[in-house]
């Protein structure tokens, strides 16, 4: 009976992906759908996220379903959470990919006009992402809210479905990352070695320096102390969420939790300057998902491939 019951597990697993209505995550969620899984499309405005089930079962995905999810709200991520555990009892994959870039987009015409269509073409990665930099503002208030979303938004999620995790037969995460979380882009060498320090950093220290990064950012004091530059919270925001899935990985060694960069993307958060478009882009975070059973965990993929975290 057991056996039969484990094979039927391996046959139908579910997955839920967070900001699931457009960009990366909707085409994650189609590629998890036609590989059979069942897949929860999470988002935070219930409109799109119907409508975009709607636009998968027009595709012929049947298998797609909808669920409201904002995950800086404690009470949705329950609402969430209580569902999955009535209707399946279990959950096999959390793709964590909601985010936002913690910045404000502006266009400054010192850097000439907004590119738009073919316009990209032009320009190769640097001049792309160069204006990327030129265009954006951080505040502190875009940037404590990147981390809100970004760190803790995953992190709120990931804590309140680790039951259900747990409870699959081969339980895994894909945090959606960033070659932007790399720790290259950290100036202080202490900084990036104790993110580094996967078996010895804990939750709580990495709480204290974020707590230490908002504060040094309110204070002008970013170069100061060593931290990134441009678009500096999505960058630490994003090595916090790496420096998290190894914490996690070396917590529950039966779950296979990874991180995974989908690549420069076309999205509305790059203001579709990306070199990769949605499907590609998504096509690297699927790969992860469905990695063989028995696979790595605690890793960084870019673009498909294992990958360091420096």
């Amino acid at each position: 009976m057991l056996g039969y019951s484990l094979r039927s597990v391996r046959c139908h697993r579910i997955a839920v992906v967070t900001g699931g209505n457009k960009g990366i995550g909707l085409e994650v969620c189609r590629q998890l759908a036609a590989s059979g899984v069942t897949v929860v499309l999470t988002a935070r405005d219930e409109t799109r996220g119907a409508a975009a089930v709607e636009k998968l079962r027009e595709q012929g995905l049947s298998d797609v379903i909808f669920h409201q999810l904002e995950v800086t709200d404690a009470s949705s991520i329950a609402r969430l959470a209580e569902f999955l555990k009535t209707r399946f009892g279990r959950l096999d994959i959390l793709v964590n990919n909601a985010a936002i870039s913690g910045v404000e987009l502006v266009d400054d015409p010192s850097f000439g006009p907004k590119p738009v269509g073919e316009q990209f073409n032009g320009m190769d990665w640097h001049q792309r992402i160069g204006w990327m930099y030129k265009n954006s503002r951080e505040t502190y208030s875009t940037a404590k809210e990147g981390l809100r979303t970004n760190y803790y938004g995953t992190k709120h999620v990931t804590e309140a479905l680790l039951p259900l995790l747990q409870s699959s037969y081969d339980g895994r995460i894909v945090n959606v990352s960033s070659g932007f979380g790399l720790l290259r882009y950290f100036r202080s060498e202490e900084l990036k070695q104790e993110l580094n320090d996967a078996d010895n950093l804990t939750e709580e220290r990495l709480d204290e320096l974020l707590d230490m990064f908002l504060k040094d950012f309110g204070a002008g004091a970013l170069d100061a102390r060593g931290w990134p530059g441009e678009l500096a919270s999505y960058k630490v925001a994003k090595a916090a969420v790496n420096a998290y899935s190894r914490i996690m990985a070396r917590r529950h060694p039966r779950l296979r939790v990874n991180c995974a960069h989908p690549g420069y993307v076309k999205t509305d958060m790059t203001r579709n300057s990306g070199l990769l478009t949605p499907e590609e882009g998504a096509n690297n975070v699927v790969k992860v998902a469905l990695l063989p059973a028995g696979g790595p965990t605690g890793a960084f993929f870019a673009i498909g491939k294992e990958a360091s975290f420096l």
